[in-house]
């Protein structure tokens, strides 16, 4: 049984990448067509609501606490070659929510320096040997250490990530500057000849991937336009433009009205009052976040705190909890 007394509330259910025998390789967190075969049939079918009857139960109220649905993030290639004929074969509308800066044929390199470091060394560890010893080593140490308690904490939060995996991402959102962690980036890539223009058909959602997943009726939400790690970060203007630029690209591409997209997920969960404003003033009328449970530093008082702040369960913990 999928649902319990932790998770008996109405949510949605946060996809990113899938793997298969020929183009998309495995790499950490993926998952096969079967797994997501799977992953339905232990949630229940008859839970999972089409991305439009969510929204409009939720707009009336009308949600019940054993009522799902299904979203994707990223715009992730795999997403429409793996998910999407399983989606169709079982008759299930999603919500994607992509970020704009991809159809512009600048996408964020976040997805790049993934498939990066998940297929260009033996193992994600060793990359992050490599990452660490190219930077100043002993500060790097200092900084762990000086952020055990953070590290402690952010494994409760998402006990997916492995250790070395959440020092990974404190490095890249926190110790160092966007242009900082790229230049080093870049430096990594430059030495195994990866040469990152080469992979983005493969990573990526072309236009008419975005247009066909719209005439098939599924649901396709803001992301920002340049998917900032902690958008939160950013001034109000900055935020503002992201997201001004997401929907103005998005309802340009798909030709339709701003006003007709309604939706959204918020970046690596990352948000704060000014982009709740924001997203409102857009006429955003339901928004996901990427947990399952409250954040109080955010000034949240229950699960599903507001509109803009939905939660959504991780479908590695799925996996783990029907041992798939």
């Amino acid at each position: 049984m999928y649902f319990n007394e932790t998770n008996k509330f109405f949510h949605g259910i946060m996809f990113h990448h899938f793997h298969d025998d020929s183009i998309h390789s495995k790499s950490q967190g993926s998952i096969s067509r079967d797994d997501l075969y799977k992953i339905i049939k232990f949630i229940g079918k008859n839970n999972i609501l089409d991305a439009g009857d969510f929204f409009h139960k939720f707009k009336n109220k009308k949600l019940k606490s054993n009522e799902i649905c299904l979203t994707f993030d990223d715009g992730i290639k795999s997403q429409f070659d793996i998910a999407l004929p399983v989606l169709e074969d079982l008759k299930i509308k999603s919500f994607f929510f992509v970020y704009s800066s991809m159809f512009d044929n600048k996408p964020d390199f976040l997805e790049v320096f993934r498939y990066f470091r998940l297929n260009y060394y033996k193992n994600v560890n060793e990359f992050y040997e490599d990452f660490f010893n190219s930077l100043n080593r002993k500060k790097i140490d200092e900084f762990f250490i000086l952020h055990k308690l953070k590290i402690k904490n952010l494994k409760i939060k998402f006990p997916y990530y492995s250790i070395e995996d959440i020092e990974f991402r404190l490095i890249r959102d926190e110790y160092l500057k966007k242009k900082e962690y790229e230049s080093a980036m870049f430096s990594l890539m430059n030495k195994k000849k990866f040469v990152p223009e080469n992979f983005f058909s493969k990573l990526f959602f072309s236009k008419e991937d975005l247009k066909s997943l719209h005439k098939l009726g599924h649901l396709i939400g803001l992301h920002s336009h340049s998917h900032p790690t902690l958008i939160e970060k950013l001034d109000f203007e900055k935020q503002l433009n992201e997201y001004k630029t997401c929907i103005s690209k998005l309802s340009d591409l798909l030709q339709i009205s701003k006003h007709e997209i309604k939706w959204m997920s918020h970046p690596c969960g990352s948000y704060n009052q000014d982009t709740l404003k924001i997203l409102s003033d857009l006429g955003i009328e339901i928004g996901f976040k990427q947990i399952m449970t409250i954040e109080k530093e955010k000034g949240m008082k229950k699960i599903n705190n507001s509109y803009l702040e939905l939660a959504r369960e991780d479908h590695s913990k799925i996996m783990k909890r029907a041992n798939l």
